[in-house]
């Protein structure tokens, strides 16, 4: 597991390259057609060992939401923009790696002894202070374009928990690997490590028109939201929707805001952890969406299915997952690619 290493790179949505370098490094023993697209996508392709069975893509996004630079004050501020969905009242106090060197930075707000009567937090009104006193000298340091990441390191939390920034889907792509140096499988695994899902699943189309696959696995990170509201009463009675649990297994989407989920293929991942003893659970929550957004309407349509690793705050400076989803979310997509076949995508829905 690479996990790590992923983690702690810097790959915001269009400047993926330290994720990218990392990915080519750990698949090349193991696999073969290795190749850049024009987008900056990796694919490559983990022969299989029987003929006539379906070819399968794996995806998993290697960008992650951060904030890009779209000027500097004359007192040498930054201002920024974000690059992908987040919470801006998250932001104020933030550390932050700024630009390809990753400068440090702390995004600014006002101390709360001269802010009581400001309540709202807007980007537009923050800005990041990286030591320049004047304009000249921030600029010396950073342009408008760079991406400017959190600075979050992964660490090993609690009972079998670790923490980092990207699990969104950083983890995915960890999965990918282990998928790629644990094979080979009976099908053709076609592997894309794609760029530029949080700003609208661009490399997923891309890579799904180049290798045009027969079905399609997403491999992804999602919410979980399995802690009581900080904001209830004691005696609110609604119930809590966590959308999945840490310690719940693999999180298997029926539908969300991008695609609705091939039946066929959702009862087939059903009936694979079911024979193979591994936990799941359902994705309860039609929020996000993922490249399977992209995948499913490729070539004619395509069908697709998306598994998903339970994390808590995820699109926030630090996310936490556990390990034992973790092993249990690879053995699915292990023994889902040793036992798919033709007669999975032809059969009726059951």
């Amino acid at each position: 597991m690479i996990l790590r290493e992923l983690s702690d790179a810097i790959g915001v949505s269009g400047k993926e390259d330290a994720v990218r370098k990392l990915i080519l490094q750990a698949i090349e023993p193991h696999a073969s057609d290795i190749r850049i697209d024009a987008l900056g996508s990796v694919t490559a392709k983990l022969a299989g060992t029987d003929t006539g069975r379906p070819r399968v893509m794996i995806a998993a996004h290697m960008d992650e939401v951060g904030f890009m630079v779209t000027g500097i004050d004359g007192d040498g501020l930054l201002r920024f923009t974000n690059v992908g969905g987040l919470d801006d009242r998250i932001l104020p106090g933030l550390r932050v790696k700024v630009g390809d060197t990753g400068l440090p930075g702390c995004i600014i707000w006002v101390p709360i002894h001269q802010n009581k009567d400001q309540n709202v937090v807007k980007i537009k009104t923050l800005r990041i202070d990286i030591g320049a006193s004047n304009k000249d000298g921030a600029a010396a340091l950073v342009k408008p374009g760079d991406r400017i990441a959190f600075d979050t390191r992964f660490a090993d939390v609690g009972d079998d928990v670790v923490r980092g920034k990207a699990f969104d889907d950083r983890v995915g792509c960890s999965l990918l690997v282990d998928v790629l140096q644990g094979g080979p499988y009976p099908v053709d695994a076609l592997a894309a490590f794609t760029v530029q899902e949080e700003i609208g699943l661009r490399g997923a189309l891309v890579a799904a028109q180049t290798l045009s696959p027969d079905v399609a696995l997403v491999l992804e990170g999602t919410t979980a939201q399995d802690l009581p509201n900080p904001l209830a009463l004691p005696d609110d009675d609604e119930d809590l929707n966590p959308t999945c649990r840490l310690g719940g297994g693999p999180v298997l989407t029926v539908m969300d805001r991008s695609m609705i989920v091939n039946p066929r293929l959702l009862a087939f991942l059903r009936e694979t952890a079911a024979a193979q003893g591994i936990p799941y659970q359902y994705k309860t929550q039609l929020g996000g969406g993922t490249d399977g957004g992209a995948i499913h309407t490729a070539n004619g349509g395509t069908p697709t299915a998306v598994i998903s690793m339970p994390c808590r705050y995820i699109h926030s400076p630090v996310a936490f997952l556990r390990r034992d989803d973790y092993d249990h979310t690879l053995r699915l997509v292990q023994a889902a690619l040793r036992a798919i076949t033709r007669d999975t995508l032809s059969t009726s829905a059951r």
